[in-house]
C-alpha cells in the first residue's frame, strides 16, 4: 500500500499509519501457472483497495474504503474470493460482522465500507454526556459480486463442491441476486479506548444459521 505524504506513528517493533486527507492505494496480484511447482490451475487474481478519510468539519469524519477484485480463469471454490466474515464478538471494521465464515464467495466483486465518526457533534450538545467525551459512530457495508458459470460447481462435476452443513443444507452462496448489506450504530471513546456497536444485517436473512442483529466491541483510541 502507498499514499502521498504518508505519516506513521513509529514504535520499536511496529508502526501505525496516521490518517490524513490523502487516499491510500493497495493493489494485490496473485497468479497460478499450471505445472509450475505442481500447480494445477492457470489463473490470475487481481484486487485493488482505496482508503480515504473524508473530513466534514463539525460533522466529524468518514473513513471510506472502496474495493474491487476479479479472478481470471477456471478455479475451484477455495481459490475464489471468500469474503471476510467475522463470527467473534470483536468489531472488525473491514470484515462483515454478521456474515458466517465461508458464507459468500465470488470471482468478481465490489465493496464499499463507510465508517463515520460524528466526533461529539451530538453528544457535546448534551450537558451531562459532554463530560464523558463519548463519540458517536455509524457504519455501512455493502458487498456485491458473482461467480461466472464456468466456476460454479453445479455446472462442472469436476469442480470441488461448495461446502454444506451436516444435513446437506448449502453453507456457501453467491451474490448475484442482491448485495450483502449490514450497518451499525455505536458509541466510542468509552474509558478513552473502548467502542461498542449494535450491528444489523439487512439482506440474505433466509440463509441458514445467520443472525440479523448483534453486538460487537473493539478497542480504539480516539484523539
Amino acid at each position: 500500500p502507498g499514499a502521498a505524504k504518508e505519516e506513521f506513528y513509529q514504535a520499536k517493533q511496529y508502526r501505525i499509519p496516521m490518517p490524513n486527507r490523502y487516499p491510500v492505494f493497495t493493489v494485490r496480484a496473485i497468479a497460478g501457472i499450471e505445472g509450475l511447482f505442481n500447480g494445477q490451475y492457470n489463473y490470475q487474481n487481481i484486487s485493488a483497495n482505496i482508503y480515504k478519510r473524508v473530513y466534514m468539519s463539525q460533522l466529524g469524519y468518514s473513513d471510506v474504503v472502496l474495493e474491487g477484485g476479479n479472478i481470471f480463469g477456471k478455479v475451484p471454490y477455495p481459490l475464489l474470493a471468500i469474503h471476510r466474515a467475522n463470527q467473534t464478538y470483536s468489531l472488525q471494521l473491514q470484515s462483515y460482522n454478521l456474515m458466517n465464515f465461508l458464507e459468500f464467495t465470488s470471482d468478481h466483486y465490489a465493496s464499499l465500507i463507510i465508517d463515520h465518526c460524528f466526533n461529539g457533534f451530538i453528544f457535546n450538545k448534551i450537558p451531562l454526556i459532554k463530560k464523558t467525551r463519548f463519540r458517536e459512530y455509524i457504519n455501512l457495508k455493502m458487498l456485491y459480486g458473482g461467480v461466472r458459470s464456468e466456476n460454479l460447481p453445479g455446472n462442472d462435476p469436476d469442480l470441488l463442491k461448495f461446502p454444506t452443513y451436516a444435513d446437506g443444507t448449502p453453507a456457501t452462496y453467491t451474490l448475484e441476486n442482491k448485495p450483502y448489506i449490514e450497518g451499525s450504530v455505536g458509541i466510542g471513546n468509552i474509558f478513552n479506548f473502548f467502542r461498542i456497536d449494535v450491528v444489523k444485517r439487512f439482506t440474505y436473512l433466509d440463509n441458514p444459521n445467520v443472525s440479523d442483529l448483534g453486538i460487537r466491541a473493539r478497542f480504539k483510541f480516539d484523539f
